[in-house]
């Protein structure tokens, strides 16, 4: 029997799953708002949420990580009069066990049911005892907290992963912890950083080669491939294979097997694969520039790194962790830290992400000296420069931002910089609409944005695809 939860503003809908779930042994509550199936998901203890889409104080999708996020994170099954690819997308990326459109047939929804229990339960009785190896793997958001579930799913089995994200998210320390949590951990870790690979010794940097096989081969060489046997081979920035490297790669990924440049014969290495790019491989696949069948090989299980700017609520975790490794470094005293400080990193964009936010922090560290504690004025002038602007350009160009009334208090820091970010980013999509005539291919070239995130954001503004 399991505890499971409709939210569904339709009382007919509500009766007839509920009468169906009950006759074959659950418990069910109803709510017909967001916001009491938020209160009862909160309060409760539910294996199992069924969740519409269109509600009458919002859009169902847009509480579904909130849904994850309560103490037995349950499953979500969406169930919606209105489906569409797109929200079928966001619905998965976001966690959803299962996307049903109405009218559903009876046997449908108790086979959904019914699998997503015993998932859930097999996962439970599989989850291991002991900690992750996070290896300053630093944040506790929902965000990282699902990049971790995958990286554990990864780290017990052998199946090929490939980490994707924006530059300076950690996807090399992701694939470290990876093969650190792995039954491979004590071999070795290789990394291949395909965009530094010379073009004319790349078969060789990568095979290995034979002594005499070509000038200046005076020793035989064995090659990062053959280094990595019974370890982890890492391809960074994989986006920057040769495309005349990738079908000979696509072989070794199939066979374990390879020639090293001017051998007889075939040599063995049974390495486990982690790939890692800023890229998007789909569109660089459709461009003709990145081989399908590789990209089918490379991404078995995918991990996307969320930007710094969407982990909500580690940014001020990440600062602290890294101020005390960085001030143990150099000998210095512990730091302490101004509230300005902490808004002044939690209103910056960062663009470079983690990196970037480590060389800021080791650059106010510096400015700082002996002083004791950290203040915005201890941060890089690029930086403080680029959050003036911004405040002054919030000020003279947004309307409609939430302001304290005339002798009342103001409203936190966070709230006017979301709601800024918030018109800033609607507007935003609405030009680039226009500019583009709506050609996805464009809007993502243009934007930068990957092709499901462009969706998430046309979903979360409602606005339309023309």
């Amino acid at each position: 029997m399991a505890n499971i939860l409709i939210l569904d503003d339709d009382k007919m809908v509500c009766d007839t799953l509920s009468n169906v779930l009950k006759c074959i042994g659950h418990d069910v509550t109803c709510a017909f708002t967001l916001d009491d199936g938020l209160r009862k998901a909160t309060s409760g203890a539910f294996d199992v949420v069924f969740l519409d889409v269109w509600m009458p104080d919002g859009n169902g999708l847009d509480v579904l990580p909130r849904l994850k996020e309560v103490p037995l994170s349950p499953e979500i099954v969406i169930i919606t009069g209105e489906g569409d690819p797109d929200g079928a997308e966001l619905a998965i990326k976001n966690g959803a066990w299962d996307y049903i459109e109405k009218p559903a047939s009876t046997q449908d929804l108790i086979l959904s049911v019914t699998r997503a229990l015993q998932y859930r339960e097999e996962k439970e009785a599989g989850r291991p005892a002991v900690a992750l190896k996070r290896a300053g793997i630093i944040g506790s958001s929902r965000q990282m907290t699902t990049c971790l579930e995958l990286l554990a799913q990864a780290a017990g089995s052998d199946a090929n992963v490939l980490i994707t994200g924006e530059t300076g998210t950690g996807k090399e320390l992701f694939a470290r912890a990876i093969h650190a949590n792995s039954h491979c951990a004590n071999r070795n870790f290789v990394v291949v950083d395909c965009a530094a690979l010379p073009e004319t010794l790349v078969e060789s940097v990568l095979f290995g080669h034979e002594r005499g096989a070509f000038t200046g081969a005076d020793k035989t060489s064995e090659g990062l491939i053959r280094q990595a046997h019974e370890g982890t081979l890492f391809l960074d920035e994989v986006g920057e294979l040769p495309r005349s490297l990738q079908k000979a790669f696509l072989r070794v990924l199939q066979e374990h097997r390879f020639r090293p440049v001017g051998a007889k014969l075939e040599v063995v290495s049974n390495f486990r694969l982690a790939a890692a790019t800023n890229r998007d491989l789909d569109e660089m696949v459709r461009r003709g520039q990145f081989r399908n069948d590789l990209l089918f090989r490379l991404r078995s299980i995918t991990i996307e790194l969320p930007p710094l700017r969407e982990r909500e609520g580690d940014m001020t975790e990440l600062a602290v962790y890294h101020t005390a490794r960085v001030c143990k470094r150099y000998g210095m005293g512990i730091k302490g830290f101004s509230p300005e400080f902490f808004e002044a990193l939690g209103a910056y964009e960062w663009p470079g992400n983690v990196r970037e936010l480590l060389n800021a922090l080791e650059s106010a560290l510096a400015a700082a000296g002996n002083e004791p504690t950290l203040f915005p004025v201890h941060l890089p002038t690029q930086i403080r420069i680029k959050l003036a602007r911004a405040s002054v350009s919030k000020k003279t160009a947004h309307k409609g931002i939430p302001r304290g009334d005339a002798g009342g208090p103001l409203p936190k820091l966070r709230a006017i910089r979301q709601a800024a970010i918030a018109e800033a980013e609607q507007q935003y999509l609405q030009d680039l609409m226009l500019h583009t005539g709506a050609d996805i291919e464009k809007v993502c070239e243009v934007s930068g944005l990957r092709r499901s995130r462009f969706y998430e954001l046309l979903k979360k503004y409602n606005i339309s695809k023309f």
